[in-house]
């Protein structure tokens, strides 16, 4: 079952605000039609029973097929229009009873029916006939009839047929030709060998392997309408099916007339928040906003440019397919869909580059800055998120700063207006005739200029497309394994060990194919569905490399915003990386070396902190929790007797662990990560840049208490570690627990590490400190910015493997202020 959602818990003036937030249909004041107790009871059983007498009479058919001896039954249960299904009481696993699929069906006066789908076996076929008959005779100590919520949600009942598991478009259902069908397996390891002898028997076409989810596998078959229904009425494994997606391939290359079909179904199903206040700002070749998918949410006066002799419009085709991506985040799985689209953000564009020949590299950083001053002219209430996919051809600052990384961190710090920006820039590419050399390539291509700067969300590309079935790359194979880095993705893997870990994540950026002599290309199939710059033309155009992840990052970051509106772009850019996580390929390629440290720092450099999980960034659950602080700090004051500066502030809070249900939980393994996130202010001048200290305007480091340590032991500790003032000294004690080590993570600006231990461990691991580190604000006291505050987001959560544990609400209602020293 799908997990109940919590908001993140933030940590405010010793209070903290809880808004529970429970998957739909799940209890609760559910909407209910009313009902009268007996004839709707009585109507109920009634189906309940010609149901079973039916499927009994049917049983001798299902049986010509050997393998058809399963143990239970489909039923499928409605809601009256508009109304609730309570469907969480329409799962009970310890009898075997499974909640399959729920589904939404809409009349053509708009009016909503909720339809789901259950399993139940044939030893528990009286399992809702009692719960009918306990609504019908037994009363509750309130007086309120027993089983009343769900009872009263149900409308009708019905034997579940094709229709039942089919979760596309009704349209695409299959006919009398064979089509490719997703078959969701309620399973979860292997597929079942009775599944397999039903498809043989059916003479189903059966692909080999399957695509794992918890409780689920997902795998491929070809069957048309009869004998998709002849699979239903003889497996009992069935969860779901669906049409196989059509490649991006298909849809790129239908007649634009066909492409347009596809177009106003999705329209058709747009529901676009007409008051957003979050915009993604893009910042490219212009975007032309005459298409049917873009034209609601880019207004004609958000198209700006630097030069007005340049235009608005997209003269490429490039801000255009970023911002399909950057509207949608996976347009193909939206046209695909049968659901409804929520857009709770739109779209800027900022023209920042001449329809004819270059811009003068030097200008760059100054270009920049004017289109987002002419957005924020424009529209100065909206948050906006900042999304350029721009990058300079050349490789060779290897991560020292440029003029334009240096003005990205002016902008995204608010050195010069106070305002804070969240910036989110692509890694740059590898060049095409490099790809053969996969993956050595990426790792002598260096991130470019500007993604080296320390406070942008910097975006690299992996991939998980492989298949090819385009008949024109016959002998051709993907470069990059699934969950692999792409081969278009740059990286910071020759860079000195001073600067930022660049990318910062990773998001899909396509694929490509190579062949037995090793000529490489692109390909359709192996990239993203995105819109085409010229709808009179195309709808669709496939879209890949690091800018494609990076306007996938920028919709992302988009929902966080949209979720939690007084959020900071600090705490943004700290959750999408706080939620990533490495893939087994990944670790596999670039987890490697002669020492932990050194092993990290291999994968960090290449595949960054890895990729994020959305449903991570923006919500907790009852076994994994999130807590942030947003909060300001000093970090440098004049010493008393005026002989020069020194540290000033450091924070410690004290994080409520749930310690009872931890310790109770004992060598249960538990995960804990922290990740400290700020902006620095560059420095002043590009004199001292090749020393970070010069460029920084401040560091801050975080550290956790160890089991034997006191309170006061931990703080005398930190402040120890302050007063040396020193990156690479050590600061944090025990320092082996830590995954990506002390000397890997007090780089850049943002610092994130995890400790996996036992429950038992990590209720002691209570104590976090966050301290100052040296910068120019301290070294340059002439420039008075010696006593300048500054923001950070600390957020820290705790995940264990099992799903039966609620570590959410206990410490939600104990959370307290921060012990500020």
């Amino acid at each position: 079952m799908t997990q109940k959602k919590y908001p993140l818990l933030f940590i405010k003036e010793g209070s903290v605000s809880i808004n529970y937030t429970s998957p739909q249909g799940g209890g609760g004041n559910s909407n209910l039609p009313p009902r009268r107790r007996a004839s709707h009871g009585q109507r109920l059983q009634n189906k309940m029973t010609a149901i079973w007498k039916e499927f009994t009479a049917q049983g001798t058919d299902r049986s010509a097929i050997s393998a058809a001896d399963r143990e239970g039954f489909y039923l499928e249960f409605r809601s009256k229009a508009d109304y609730d299904l309570v469907t969480k009481s329409l799962e009970d696993i310890r009898q075997g009873v499974r909640l399959l699929n729920i589904r939404q069906d809409k009349d053509n006066d708009d009016n909503k029916t909720i339809i789901a789908t259950v399993y139940i076996p044939f030893r528990k076929q009286d399992h809702f006939i009692k719960k009918i008959q306990d609504y019908l005779e037994k009363d509750l100590k309130s007086g309120k009839p027993k089983n009343q919520k769900l009872v009263e949600s149900i409308e009708d009942i019905k034997a579940a047929v094709l229709e039942s598991f089919w979760q596309s478009a009704r349209e695409l259902l299959p006919s009398n030709v064979p089509e490719w069908c997703e078959v969701w397996l309620r399973a979860s390891d292997e597929i079942p060998r009775d599944f397999k002898q039903v498809c043989k028997e059916l003479q189903i076409v059966l692909e080999e392997g399957a695509i794992k989810f918890p409780e689920r596998l997902v795998v491929l078959v070809k069957a048309n309408y009869e004998q998709l229904q002849a699979l239903v009425n003889s497996s009992e494994y069935l969860a779901e099916i669906r049409r196989a997606k059509e490649a991006v391939n298909f849809l790129v290359n239908l007649e634009n007339k066909e492409q347009a079909e596809w177009v106003r179904e999705l329209s058709q199903r747009l529901v676009i928040k007409d008051d957003s206040k979050v915009v993604v700002c893009i910042l490219d070749t212009g975007i032309n906003n005459g298409h049917t998918l873009i034209e609601p949410i880019l207004a004609d006066a958000d198209l700006h440019t630097f030069n007005d002799s340049w235009g608005v419009n997209d003269h490429d085709g490039h801000g255009t397919n970023m911002c399909g991506v950057a509207i949608y985040g996976d347009l193909h799985k939206a046209i695909n869909s049968t659901f409804d689209i929520e857009i709770s953000h739109t779209i800027e564009s900022g023209k920042i580059l001449p329809p004819i020949g270059d811009n003068d590299p030097k200008l760059y950083g100054y270009i920049t800055q004017q289109v987002v001053s002419l957005a924020e002219i424009q529209a100065p209430e909206k948050s906006r998120i900042i999304c350029l996919a721009v990058t300079t051809k050349e490789d060779d600052e290897r991560g020292r700063p440029s003029s334009w990384s240096g003005e990205i961190d002016n902008m995204a710090s608010g050195a010069f207006d106070d305002k804070r920006r969240l910036i989110i820039i692509s890694a740059g590419n590898v060049f095409s005739n490099e790809w053969k050399n996969y993956p050595e390539a990426n790792t002598i291509n260096s991130v470019a200029s500007p993604a080296q700067s320390w406070n942008a969300l910097t975006v690299g590309a992996y991939t998980e497309k492989v298949q090819i079935t385009d008949p024109r790359l016959a002998g051709y194979r993907p470069i990059a394994p699934a969950g692999g880095l792409s081969p278009f993705s740059n990286t910071s893997f020759l860079w000195d060990k001073k600067w930022p870990i660049k990318p910062d994540i990773l998001l899909e950026g396509g694929n490509a194919a190579i062949d037995s002599v090793d000529f490489c290309t692109e390909a359709d199939e192996l990239s993203i569905l995105t819109t085409h710059r010229n709808p009179t033309i195309a709808q669709f155009d496939s879209f890949c490399m690091t800018s494609a992840a990076t306007a996938k990052a920028s919709w992302m970051a988009a929902q966080i915003q949209a979720q939690y509106p007084e959020m900071w772009p600090e705490t943004i850019k700290g959750l999408m990386i706080h939620s990533a996580d490495w893939t087994d390929v990944m670790k596999e390629d670039f987890l490697i070396g002669d020492t932990k440290r050194k092993k990290y720092l291999n994968l960090l450099k290449t595949c960054g902190y890895g990729v994020p999980s959305l449903q991570k960034a923006m919500y907790c659950s009852g076994n994994s929790l999130t807590l942030i602080a947003e909060e300001k700090i000093q970090p440098f004051d004049r010493k008393e007797d005026n002989s020069g500066y020194c540290s000033k502030d450091m924070h410690f809070y004290q994080i409520p662990w749930p310690s009872d249900i931890l310790l109770s939980l004992g060598e249960t393994p538990v995960k804990m990560r922290v990740t400290l996130s700020y902006f620095i202010e560059p420095g002043p001048g590009e004199v001292g840049w090749k020393d970070k200290y010069r460029y920084r305007s401040h560091g801050l480091k975080f550290d956790v208490n160890i089991p034997t340590e006191t309170q006061d032991e931990f703080i005398k500790r930190i402040n120890k570690a302050a007063r040396e003032d020193d990156d690479d000294s050590l600061s944090r004690n025990d320092s082996n627990r830590w995954a990506i080590g002390n000397q890997n993570v007090n780089v850049g600006a943002v610092h994130s590490d995890f400790i996996e231990g036992t429950a038992a461990y990590i209720a002691t691991c209570n104590l976090i400190g966050v301290f100052p580190q040296i910068g120019w604000w301290k070294e340059r006291s002439h420039l008075s910015r010696w006593n300048k505050n500054t923001r950070y987001s600390l957020i820290v959560s705790i995940e264990t493997p099992g799903e039966n544990v609620d570590l959410y609400t206990p410490v939600a209602i104990k959370l307290k202020t921060p012990i500020v020293t």
